[in-house]
């Protein structure tokens, strides 16, 4: 209440001292260096400032201080779009440690997001039509028949035949496999058994 009252007492003061100054002056004109003093000094005191933040907080000011839409899209359109403001990006990510937050904080969104775009039959029809392009298929070729491309797949073929997990599953599909040959075999047997 008491910053609600010195905002409300700002403009009263304003004006006395104006007049004070009109009296005081020959010339009868406002002593505007001593009004702006006094009045910059008592926004710089806890009062103006608690006046400043109530007002500011107020829901009729937010309401006015709301920017036309399409004047805040338009600004920020100018500025992410701009030479300036490429260069700026440019740099910013060449930076590793900036880069590395960044995917950091947009991984799980974008996994999110590739979650649910593979979900979507439109999506996955759109990327199907892509990968059926003769442009995406022939670099698509020469990529899988690259150097490159074949050590990689190599060392993880390496990579996974050593793995203990993979042994394990070999190992006892390689046991089912031979159980259901020994069952087959056994009832073969049985069958030409009861034939004779």
């Amino acid at each position: 209440m008491k910053a609600k009252g010195m905002l409300l007492l700002l403009p009263i003061m304003v004006f006395l001292t104006s007049c004070s100054s009109n009296d005081a002056s020959s010339g009868g004109q406002v002593d505007y260096e001593a009004t702006k003093k006094m009045v910059v000094d008592i926004l710089k005191t806890d009062d103006g400032k608690k006046a400043i933040q109530d007002v500011m907080s107020s829901d009729s000011m937010k309401e006015k201080l709301v920017m036309d839409q399409k004047v805040v899209s338009d600004t920020i359109q100018q500025t992410l779009t701009s030479d300036k403001a490429k260069e700026y990006w440019k740099e910013t990510f060449s930076d590793p440690k900036f880069a590395q937050n960044v995917s950091k904080n947009l991984k799980s969104e974008n996994k999110k997001l590739l979650k649910e775009l593979m979900n979507d039959p439109e999506y996955r029809g759109m990327m199907i039509e892509v990968f059926k392009e003769p442009e995406i298929q022939k670099a698509m070729t020469d990529a899988l028949k690259s150097k490159e491309y074949r050590t990689h797949l190599q060392k993880v073929i390496t990579e996974t035949v050593d793995s203990p997990l993979f042994k394990a599953k070999i190992q006892e599909l390689l046991l089912k496999a031979a159980e259901e040959a020994n069952s087959k075999a056994a009832g073969k047997s049985s069958d030409q058994g009861t034939g004779k």
